[in-house]
């Protein structure tokens, strides 16, 4: 395997607080960063300097999504602190359909075809009509937030989750559970599924990363940070993952036995000051937003 050699390439400055959320952009070469103050930024990966506010909202925003390329328009979807999520139109961001549904913060948001699912603070997971932009149907997971979500597309499974430690499997199509896992210590902050969509990659408050197969069966832990691993994505050759931590650290790992290739730091790495809390990784290079209110772009050089 090649082990990729990422460098600092530029910092990202702007937000005046802490940013949880990030998403590739409708525009090509662009990423979206959001947090704390709730600004959403757009930011040119070949041109960092040209960084603009397209969406504000009065609460910190702590998920955010985007519609897929076949959407009619271009709309945002914003979940934030009290449970709301926004609907927010690129064309007239000045103007978001505002619904508030969670009754806590709502966390995490995944947009599949003409559904959307969030998932809140209060333990509910939601699925909404993306045509409408109003729910269809809820269910209680737990009596603790609801964190993650993360889909299998050839089973048609979502896994989900929680701060109660535990992943919940469930189908799309009429929210069956299939079963329920206790996988973390505590909080399950980040979920994958790999390529293959036979294992299930984990992160929690813990700061363990684990790996599970036919739902149940846990196949490796790691003790892969000194704090909560806040998020973890795949290289876009679907060869390794990169993983998130509450540590300021940035980890990544051949994703066939977890092996530990390369560590981004604060000091050896010019990395971020505070915990990383998102990451991005496509071909314009792996971006990392943190609590220090910067984005770090990483450029592969080799």
């Amino acid at each position: 395997m090649h082990i990729p050699m990422l460098k600092f390439a530029y910092q990202s400055t702007g937000h005046r607080s802490a940013l949880y959320a990030m998403a590739e952009s409708h525009t090509p070469n662009h990423i979206l960063a959001a947090g704390g103050d709730g600004w959403v930024t757009e930011w040119d990966t070949q041109n960092p300097e040209t960084g603009q506010v397209i969406a504000q909202v009065e609460q910190p925003i702590y998920a955010m999504a985007v519609a897929p390329a076949h959407w009619p328009e271009p709309i945002l979807l914003l979940g934030d602190m009290l449970g709301s999520l926004y609907w927010v139109n690129r064309a007239q961001p000045a103007n978001p359909r505002h619904i508030v549904h969670h009754s806590k913060g709502l966390y995490s948001i995944q947009w599949l075809h003409n559904e959307v699912f969030t998932a809140g603070g209060d333990g509910i997971l939601t699925r909404w009509d993306a045509r409408t932009q109003r729910p269809l149907e809820s269910i209680q997971l737990s009596n603790r937030a609801l964190r993650t979500i993360a889909y299998q597309p050839s089973r048609d499974i979502l896994a989900i989750g929680a701060s109660d430690g535990y992943i919940y499997y469930l189908k799309r199509d009429n929210f069956e559970v299939l079963a329920q896992v206790s996988a973390h210590q505590f909080s399950v902050f980040s979920l994958l599924w790999s390529p293959c969509g036979q294992i299930l990659f984990s992160g929690g408050r813990d700061a363990m990363l684990k790996s599970w197969q036919h739902f149940t069966t846990n196949t490796q832990a790691i003790p892969a940070h000194l704090a909560t691993i806040n998020h973890i994505v795949c290289s876009p050759d679907q060869s390794m993952l990169v993983t998130a931590g509450r540590d300021k650290q940035i980890k990544i790992w051949a994703m066939d036995d977890l092996r530990l290739l390369k560590v981004l730091d604060t000091i050896r790495d010019k990395g971020h000051l505070n915990a990383v809390n998102r990451l991005i990784w496509n071909e314009n290079g792996l971006f990392s937003c943190s609590d220090d209110r910067t984005i770090i772009s990483w450029h592969q050089i080799s």
